[in-house]
């Protein structure tokens, strides 16, 4: 195996390694975006899509060069000179067997290190799309617990304003008997205002009857006091 295909190959057994390590269930999404985030990833990240992409070339170029190798050893011409030379024979299935062999590592090489940057995008994505959720749990949460804080406060209030209409009730029912009790004493008062109305009539007639009566006897006074007097001077 030439050196360009060693190194295609120990590509291939990392890629490998990385692909499972990628895949172990044990290590969660949350913990490789944490291991995404390491400066070190943000020093590579300008090189990061220029190595990606050099690489896919090259893979590419070795993989239409075992391809062509490929077809250059399964072709009819080697075939011929291998059915005509045993030496040949051999050889010719010799450099098939490794350019099909540098077929599938270049291929497959290709197709994980695509899947290898996939597998972490995705990664990626849904440590986001979790994170995005945990917030999002949360905001309903506390959504749920405002709107349960609101209930209990709407019932709370709903139950003080049902105390305090009952109070009022209760208040108005006691100022109605009040202002009962205050009108019943007030007509008793009329009553008694009107009685004495009519004592102090009475006695007030009966104080001037008692005037005419004194007037009178006051006058029968002065005139028995006139006869005593004329009397008195007839006997000198």
């Amino acid at each position: 195996m030439t050196l360009q295909w060693t190194v295609v190959a120990f590509f291939l057994y990392a890629e490998i390694t990385v692909n499972l390590i990628l895949c172990v269930p044990l290590i969660s999404a949350q913990r490789w975006r944490l291991i995404f985030r390491w400066r070190i990833w943000s020093w590579l990240s300008p090189y990061w899509n220029k190595c990606f992409f050099t690489i896919i070339m090259v893979l590419i170029v070795l993989f239409l060069d075992a391809l062509r190798e490929v077809q250059k050893y399964s072709g009819p011409e080697p075939m011929q000179d291998a059915k005509v030379n045993p030496n040949v024979y051999d050889h010719v299935h010799m450099k098939l067997f490794r350019a099909q062999r540098n077929l599938y590592i270049s291929g497959f090489s290709l197709f994980l290190w695509l899947m290898m940057r996939r597998v972490a995008t995705l990664l990626n994505q849904v440590a986001v799309t979790m994170e995005d959720s945990a917030g999002l749990q949360s905001q309903i949460d506390n959504a749920v617990r405002a709107a349960k804080q609101q209930q209990e406060d709407k019932l709370t209030l709903k139950q003080s304003f049902l105390e305090k209409e009952k109070s009022m009730s209760a208040a108005k029912q006691q100022l109605k008997l009040e202002v009962e009790k205050l009108a019943g004493q007030l007509k008793t008062a009329e009553e008694a205002v009107r009685k004495s109305d009519a004592d102090i009539e009475a006695m007030r007639r009966q104080a001037k009857g008692l005037a005419q009566e004194y007037d009178r006897l006051l006058r029968e006074h002065h005139q028995l006091q006139n006869l005593q007097s004329a009397e008195d001077k007839k006997d000198w």
